[in-house]
């Protein structure tokens, strides 16, 4: 299964000549999904809710910094409540992770996205549901004055100011699963700001407790992204597993035996799946710059009465 999932990820977003006939042969399946997806944006009326939303999204599968970019955004604004699927967790229908604060369930049942996001915003509401719509008409219910959505740029129905953060290079533009496009990259003209790493904001990773020998545990979509970031030297070996999967403390213990090291590294989302296991751990800690202006007209957004379009 892991190799698959290696194979895959190689084919979207490191290419070589060899995977491209797997991507050929899928394309008339990929080209299908894509129309589907089109119709489905072309025939929607997305529905006002009657309070600013903002939509935190991306056209590629896999990480694009939305987690940090919704952190960023929402510590800007009085009283947001957050909303996501909740990918991952144990759990289903609609869960009130925290409520301004204070936190309401644990990780199995949130996932680790909504903790992570329960955890950075303690003046925040954070919501997990698969049925948006709920969750829209739950957090006007509890009081938040604003609505940010995160991983929303396909939620067609419900009217948001629409911000996509798009890659700083692109090596595959075919849509899934010949590629990693949700959609056509054209539709990208749906979105109402379109923010590009390198050039609106930019990652910052420090590396919290690297100070000795350390095995890196992650379960993250396209690992190979935290490699320009690793401690020289100091990662003896890697064990990782699907986005969002859920870790087993004796094969990490294992793991860490065999190279022989004492201490873990891992990212945020990740950690909060592994700390009640007790082990030493370093983070590979992450944060989003916004360019100033951007983040002022984004805060200003959650003032209006109505999602402005």
């Amino acid at each position: 299964m892991r190799l698959l999932v290696s194979f895959f990820e190689d084919l979207f977003y490191r290419p070589r000549w060899y995977h491209w006939p797997v991507a050929l042969l899928l394309l008339p399946l990929a080209t299908l999904y894509a129309v589907i997806m089109w119709i489905r944006r072309c025939v929607a009326q997305p529905k006002d809710f009657g309070i600013p939303i903002i939509s935190i999204g991306n056209l590629l599968v896999g990480g694009s910094g939305k987690t940090p970019m919704t952190i960023t955004l929402a510590k800007q604004v009085e009283k947001p409540a957050i909303i996501l699927r909740g990918y991952g967790r144990k759990s289903r229908g609609l869960i009130v992770v925290s409520l301004w604060g204070e936190i309401l369930s644990d990780v199995e049942q949130s996932g680790d996205e909504a903790m992570l996001l329960a955890r950075a915003l303690p003046h925040a509401t954070v919501i997990v549901s698969e049925d948006r719509i709920e969750a829209i008409y739950k957090a006007k219910a509890i009081g938040a004055h604003s609505i940010f959505l995160d991983d929303g740029f396909s939620k067609v129905g419900i009217k948001k100011f629409e911000i996509l953060l798009y890659p700083q290079q692109i090596l595959n533009p075919l849509p899934l699963p010949s590629g990693p496009f949700r959609e056509f990259p054209w539709t990208k003209r749906y979105a109402d700001l379109i923010l590009r790493e390198g050039e609106d904001f930019e990652r910052i990773v420090t590396c919290e407790g690297c100070d000795e020998p350390l095995l890196l545990v992650t379960a993250i979509a396209n690992p190979e992204r935290l490699e320009p970031y690793l401690p020289k030297g100091l990662v003896k070996a890697r064990y990782i597993l699907p986005d969002h999967a859920w870790f087993d403390q004796k094969e990490i213990e294992k793991a860490m035996q065999k190279v022989g090291v004492q201490k873990i590294l891992t990212t945020e989302k990740d950690g909060v799946k592994l700390e009640k296991f007790g082990l030493p751990m370093a983070y590979l800690k992450l944060e989003l710059h916004l360019r100033s202006d951007i983040l002022d007209k984004i805060v200003s957004l959650t003032t209006t009465s109505t999602t402005p379009l």
